[in-house]
């Protein structure tokens, strides 16, 4: 148990994907870095890179540049294993404690919106789970498929239904569970209006322009093709994972599955233009999670060599405040 009382400064750097993060990361925080500023630390704040095996997929920083800035929860679990907002809360704050010991600044930095607006605020105070409740549901997935239960939560529950795929049999069954448990829909179930006093936060949110970020999703996309990304996905379905494999439901994994031909990868072609499609879809829902957050400067972010300086100027100027 920490006993330390003093808040710790961490630097919260929220963008979207394919928006540069890991490039970022090296300028500012690599002694090799055109403007380095500061020895920190990575806490990832992405809701895949958490699992093995899936690198090419998730754009997992390499082992290399791991090296050069360490990174924490990354290659935690299995695909199998379930990893849930509670899990990403308690083990960035286990993290952010032992980095701000070793006397360096956490920088919590990712794209997804939900871990991030978690951190700051604290998880929202959902019931805690039924056994009971979750197996009925688990068995019902298995009988009916997913989509019967998704459309039933569709009609229970509409907002999280929109922020839920209709592959991901975890995230509906956790929802249709709390509306049985508590009578209310998930949504309803909202984050602290407070921002945890246990940190002094630098948050700094990158806005890129959209068209030029969907543009470079999509270049994304065709590179992590070239780097072997359907060899990643039959390597993972050889060590037993599949479409209902926790970690599989994430975009660049969960297109390859075809429900109506189990064991069967679908057309490579077909799953390149779904995961772009996918990819750029969900760079449009990133924003909506950390929107209303009074906290922050926001950033128009374009490119790496001309914007790099202000973000360096902002989180320098804010960690400066706190040591007055």
């Amino acid at each position: 148990m920490s006993t330390r009382t003093e808040r710790i400064p961490v630097v919260v750097i929220f963008a979207p994907t394919a928006s540069g993060k890991t490039a970022l990361m090296r300028e500012l925080f690599s002694q090799n870095g055109s403007h380095f500023i500061l020895t920190g630390e990575v806490v990832s704040a992405d809701s895949q890179q958490v699992y093995k095996h899936m690198d090419i997929g998730t754009a997992k920083p390499s082992p290399e540049f791991c090296k050069e800035i360490p990174h924490h929860l990354i290659d935690m679990l299995l695909p199998s294993q379930q990893w849930n907002i509670f899990d990403f809360v308690e083990a960035a704050d286990r993290a952010c404690e032992e980095i701000a010991g070793r006397g360096k600044i956490p920088v919590v930095c990712g794209g997804s919106g939900f871990y991030v607006r978690s951190f700051l605020y604290g998880p929202p105070p959902t019931p805690e789970s039924d056994s009971r409740v979750r197996e009925e549901l688990k068995n019902r997935i298995a009988a009916e498929g997913n989509e019967a239960l998704y459309n039933e939560l569709k009609m229970l529950d509409p907002q999280s239904a929109q922020r839920i795929h209709v592959n991901d049999a975890y995230r509906i069954c956790r929802a249709l569970e709390v509306y049985r448990l508590s009578g209310k829909p998930r949504s309803s179930y909202t984050t602290s209006l407070a921002l945890r006093d246990k940190y002094n936060f630098v948050l700094v949110v990158l806005e890129p322009p959209r068209e030029a970020l969907y543009e470079r999703i999509r270049s994304r996309v065709d590179q992590m093709f070239r780097d072997g990304l359907e060899d990643e996905v039959r390597s993972l379905v050889a060590m037993g994972y599949g479409a209902e494999s926790p970690g599989m439901k994430a975009i660049g994994y969960s297109e390859w599955f075809d429900d109506e031909k189990p064991g069967q990868l679908r057309d490579a072609g077909t799953v390149r233009d779904e995961i772009k499609k996918h990819s750029c879809k969900y760079a449009k829902k990133q924003f909506t999670y950390i929107r209303d957050i009074p906290l922050g400067t926001r950033l128009d972010y374009r490119a790496l060599d001309d914007d790099v300086r202000k973000v360096s100027e902002v989180i320098k100027s804010n960690l400066n405040a706190f040591r007055k």
